[in-house]
């Protein structure tokens, strides 16, 4: 929810595997280099976090008998696009960074090695929401390299102008919304591009998109929870409490923000970065609350918030499984490591999938943003990660989906299409799209 990217997010990767979908395997060779006398295994990698290259010099300068060769990729988007690419013409790479609506469908493929016996006796190091992420029916593909804490960032001068406190719950955020609107703010942001806004209130208000139901998918884009989140989505547009900002330009949209024409953000970690490095007005006048729940209910954070809960997942096609497997946990249990890619300014800012991420809280978020906020906000940080949801599954045709959406968001967005409606739509589109894929299906 507004992010800088579409993409994010980690969940509980229940899901069926190749045999439910229908898929065949992929098969090649790969381009992973040979232990010999001349040098060390060369396991390539693809990945495009901030921080990357420090970690793998210092996984290289560290071992002896296995090298990481570290190849950019713009983002998750593109790593999908490159990776089918490669394990079609069979030169994969050994290890790659992605986040976890792409393990099922690439799984389904053929694409991912079973790292199961190399990495599965570390399961306690993880959290559990994080571990889950790279599973498919109890088997591992990838090792977590980061948690989703998800909470509230508000500007604190605005809200005390207006006699306003950090809502708790959706029904207050609407209601301040509403009076922000009198004096020209807007409560919050919602990207015509970026249809997550609605993925993640559903996910939180305990909606499940895709399921698994025997041997078939289920597929139910029309349940209570989903609605939940659909009255409260409608209930902002319809009273002209957001703005309409896309991040295709991404400098005003951080502009707007520190001028105070939007005054809150649902966010995590890494998001804090770019507004540090973008504001010049409102640095020191923000604060964190918790993400907000819905009326009655317990604390729940949507796992995945379009920002966090990344993999680094091994393919089939590498050589060298079980080092590569080692080199992924490598990368994010150790210390040095960890700390790197924890920090926004040496990595991006991400939380840890450790079991205790509580260390790395204080350097993942900017003091210089928060001002005397900031020692509290690491609190409203530790609490979110306790309540990450952990149950939500990411169908076989995520990436099909999720872009089909994005034009429908669109209208719901510029109000010529209600998020009902939009939802009617996906419901039908989603089960059409599986059973033209062979998928066995039910919806």
């Amino acid at each position: 929810m507004n992010s800088s990217s579409p993409r994010r997010r980690f969940a509980r990767a229940a899901v069926a595997g190749i045999a439910l979908t229908g898929l065949l395997s992929a098969c090649g060779g790969s381009n992973d280099g040979d232990a010999s006398a001349s040098g060390p295994v060369t396991l390539p990698f693809w990945g495009w976090a901030n921080g990357q290259e420090a970690v793998i010099e210092a996984f290289n300068a560290s071992h002896k008998d296995v090298q990481l060769k570290y190849t950019k990729v713009t983002d998750q988007l593109t790593m999908q696009k490159q990776l089918t690419n490669a394990v079609k013409a069979g030169n994969a790479p050994c290890l790659v960074q992605n986040t976890a609506e792409y393990v099922t469908s690439w799984v389904s493929q053929g694409a991912l090695a079973d790292i199961t016996q190399y990495v599965g006796s570390s399961k306690d190091k993880f959290n559990a929401g994080s571990w889950t992420a790279g599973q498919v029916q109890g088997k591992v593909y990838g090792v977590p390299t980061s948690s989703a804490p998800a909470f509230t960032i508000y500007r604190t001068d605005i809200f005390t102008k207006y006699g306003l406190r950090a809502p708790t719950t959706w029904d207050e955020f609407i209601a301040a919304g509403k009076q922000l609107k009198k004096h020209g703010v807007e409560i919050t942001n919602f990207a015509g591009e970026d249809p997550s806004t609605l993925e993640v209130l559903a996910m939180q208000a305990g909606a499940h998109w895709y399921a698994i139901d025997g041997s078939s998918w289920k597929v139910n884009f029309q349940d209570e929870g989903t609605l939940k989140a659909a009255q409260v989505i409608q209930e902002i547009i319809d009273n002209d409490l957001n703005s309409k900002l896309s991040f295709a330009d991404y400098a005003a949209v951080q502009r707007n923000y520190d001028d105070g024409g939007t005054a809150t953000r649902q966010i995590s970690t890494w998001q804090m970065a770019g507004m540090v490095q973008n504001f010049t007005k409102s640095l020191g006048k923000w604060a964190l609350s918790p993400w907000p729940t819905f009326a009655g209910e317990a604390a729940k954070t949507p796992a995945g918030t379009n920002q966090s809960g990344g993999l680094t997942l091994v393919t089939e096609q590498c050589r060298h499984q079980q080092q590569a497997a080692e080199a992924a946990l490598w990368m994010s249990t150790d210390v040095g490591a960890v700390t790197t890619m924890a920090d926004p300014a040496t990595g991006n800012g991400v939380m840890p999938a450790l079991v205790d991420s509580h260390p790395y809280v204080a350097e993942a978020i900017p003091e210089k943003l928060l001002g005397t906020n900031y020692q509290p906000a690491q609190q409203v940080v530790k609490d979110s990660l306790s309540t990450v949801t952990t149950d939500w599954t990411f169908g076989p045709n995520w990436t099909a989906m999720f872009t089909e959406m994005q034009a429908g968001w669109a209208k719901v967005v510029n109000k010529t299409q209600s998020v009902t409606d939009l939802l009617a739509h996906m419901q039908r589109w989603t089960v059409d799209d599986l059973k033209s894929r062979g998928i066995s299906v039910k919806g």
